[in-house]
């Protein structure tokens, strides 16, 4: 490090600075990005050795001053680690292809100079580990008060310059037509939006005379500083707007450049101010650590993505927690519904599986299979939407969602008895939801057998057919388990999926835009428009959440077996169907050793499916509110002591807690 400032003291004009800079840079980066003691060593050791040496910090603060003032620095405080101009796409496009075949660096520009001294692709993590007094003391040993007061001007000329660029950019995304069409009011005359520009102007203007004539007072950014307040209040309205209106990647992604670019305008700003210096605050070190991050991941797709969704991801597992309060059942009577609607899909899951036994002896071309096991599936699970009844499965990817907002709702820091007395509902009602579906699906498929080989006098499938079927449940020699987390995915998925044509419905206006077709109001009358307009509303996500369910169990078999891979499906209630249909094809001459595994199948099938999409829901939900798994974590010892201290409400609702009968 001696020689690298000795020969930053000896540089002659001539030379790029920015060699220099990168070989001094290089020698305070520590061996592992992440080791902020060695980082903090460094920088500590090149502070001593400024203070001690004036030639060595003039050469330093030299070749700082002429980097600064050769530069373009405005594309550096404007554009890096900010969204651009284009859409969601583009932006993934352009960074693979940056990822590919990087973009050439210009000399004339910081921010490409700025990317050659903090080349090391994690140079973010150490630069922003250390300390923000440990920066503050190297500042006051580059001792800046020895270089002439004029010294500052080109780059505050820059800063002046890059307020301009920011404040007519959130301008022009304040005004986007996507953003007036959710909250219109955000166009009006009285909108920060619109004077936020002709007060930044006004500023810069007089801070640049002020730089010419020290005789003129600079205007101050107060008036700024209460537009973009108003600014921020305009947004949070529009985010509230959005989540009763409805998301799009478009509106979020529009959404976080004003969040960035006002973020980024109040730094610059306070860097502005003359009261306020780098050795006792720590913004211009924030902002450094911000600018080096972006520079790093400038060519990260998932950065950008993970950004952009995260609102959309929240919307829709909110719409889909929304549901998820019709599956947790408060009082007993709510849960006596609960079972009596999962008895009724039960019922027809009977059915369902006797005509997917059907469809497989018809030998089907493939495709054509897959399809009829889809539409099968599908057309069911729908029917079992419309008629109000409940599938047990699809409440974990639901209740998840509910789950998670309530630790959010507790900044992270969740309110352990109340979540727990959540989870004991949730549980009683997944557990009662899958006793009505398992306990009336076997009986009922068990008297469809029965009465399918009294009318036609053989069962509805062969002994080979049945044996398959029970072996294929087979926990240690099948892989019934991984089919079942299979399954347990696409419940996961039916959830999102649900929460995203509820979100669509909200944010396209399909129900307003179906009551107002010409031709279904003649066909079928305004009333009868309205009131499917009004049952659209409400059940588009229901409805397209289990129509992509069926498909995805019907043709996951058949995909499978295209592709050469062990790829199937197995789900609880048609599981235990199953069983009744093989019995009586063996006519009730089982193996007892078959007949076993084949009932432990069914019960570890119903746990992996449930585990699986509970906890993938739940995951989502969680990092959709910028929380963690381990956010949940303390939830565990408390569900625990709960069902030791009551293990009774896991299993049925409290009396006390019903409701009066005409409440309900």
């Amino acid at each position: 490090m001696d020689q690298l400032l000795d020969k930053l003291a000896a540089r002659q004009p001539e030379d790029s600075p920015v060699a220099a800079l990168a070989a001094l840079i290089a020698q305070l980066r520590p061996d592992d990005a992440g080791d902020f003691v060695q980082a903090t060593s460094n920088l500590r050791a090149l502070t001593y050795l400024l203070s001690r040496h004036p030639e060595r910090r003039a050469g330093l603060r030299r070749a700082i001053i002429e980097l600064m003032a050769q530069a373009r620095q405005v594309q550096l405080y404007t554009d890096t680690g900010l969204l651009s101009n284009e859409t969601f796409s583009q932006v993934i496009k352009r960074r693979i292809g940056e990822r590919l075949l990087p973009p050439a660096r210009s000399s004339s520009h910081l921010c490409d100079q700025f990317g050659l001294m903090f080349s090391g692709s994690e140079d973010y993590r150490w630069v922003a580990a250390v300390d923000t007094r440990v920066w503050q003391e190297l500042w006051q040993a580059l001792a800046w008060a020895e270089e002439p007061a004029t010294a500052a001007n080109p780059t505050r000329l820059q800063l002046l310059e890059a307020v301009q660029v920011l404040t007519a950019r959130i301008t022009a995304i304040g005004l986007e037509p996507e953003l007036v069409r959710v909250y219109p009011d955000i166009e009006r005359f009285e909108s920060p939006f619109l004077h936020l520009s002709a007060e930044a102007q006004q500023f810069v203007e007089s801070a640049r005379l002020a730089m010419l004539d020290s005789s003129h007072q600079a205007e101050d950014d107060k008036q700024i500083l209460v537009l973009l307040d108003q600014c921020e209040q305009l947004i949070a309205r529009l985010r509230k707007v959005a989540g009763e209106r409805g998301v799009s990647v478009s509106l979020t992604y529009h959404l976080l450049r004003l969040e960035q670019h006002i973020a980024r305008l109040r730094n610059i700003l306070h860097l502005l101010d003359p009261d306020i210096s780098p050795a006792t605050d720590g913004t211009l070190f924030r902002l450094l650590a911000e600018l080096v991050q972006a520079e790093n991941r400038k060519y990260s797709v998932r950065d950008v993505f993970t950004g952009t969704t995260e609102l959309l991801a929240r919307q829709v597992t909110e719409h889909a927690g929304r549901h998820g309060e019709h599956y947790i059942a408060e009082n007993r009577n709510e849960w006596k519904d609960m079972a009596r609607a999962a008895m009724g899909a039960g019922l027809i899951v009977g059915f369902m599986a006797l005509f997917k036994l059907l469809l497989a002896k018809l030998h089907l071309p493939l495709v054509w299979e897959a399809l009829a096991f889809g539409l099968n599936y599908s057309l069911g699970f729908m029917l079992i939407h419309v008629l109000h009844f409940t599938i047990a499965t699809k409440q974990p990817a639901m209740t998840a969602a509910r789950i998670a907002a309530v630790i959010h709702q507790a900044n992270g820091k969740p309110q352990l008895q109340q979540l727990a007395e959540l989870v004991a509902k949730v549980v009683r009602t997944q557990l009662v939801a899958i006793l009505g579906n398992v306990l009336v699906a076997i009986p009922v498929a068990w008297l469809i057998a029965v009465a399918w080989q009294a009318a036609t006098g053989a069962p509805v499938i062969d002994i080979d057919k049945a044996s398959h079927l029970l072996q294929d449940q087979n926990p240690i020699s099948s892989l019934a388990l991984l089919h079942a987390a299979i399954a347990g995915v696409y419940l996961f998925l039916a959830g999102l999926i649900a929460g995203y044509y509820d979100n669509l419905a909200i944010y396209r206006q399909i129900p307003q835009r179906l009551a107002a077709l010409p031709w279904l109001n003649r066909l079928l009358g305004e009333r009868r428009t309205r009131r499917l307009a009004h049952y659209v509303e409400h059940n588009l996500g229901g409805l397209a959440g289990n129509f992509y369910f069926g498909l995805c169990l019907g043709i996951t078999g058949t995909v499978g077996f295209l592709l050469g891979l062990p790829l199937d499906i197995r789900h609880i209630t048609f599981s235990s169907a199953y069983l009744s249909y093989a019995a009586v094809s063996y006519d009730y001459q089982l193996p007892l050793q078959m007949a076993l595994w084949a009932v432990a199948g069914v019960v570890l099938i119903g746990l992996t499916n449930l585990l699986v999409s509970f906890n993938l829901a739940l995951w989502v939900a969680l990092r959709s509110r910028k929380l963690k798994g381990s956010d949940a974590l303390p939830l565990l010892p408390a569900v625990l002591k709960l069902a030791l201290r009551k293990p009774r409400d896991f299993l049925i609702p409290p009396a006390s807690r019903d409701k009066p009968a005409d409440a309900g």
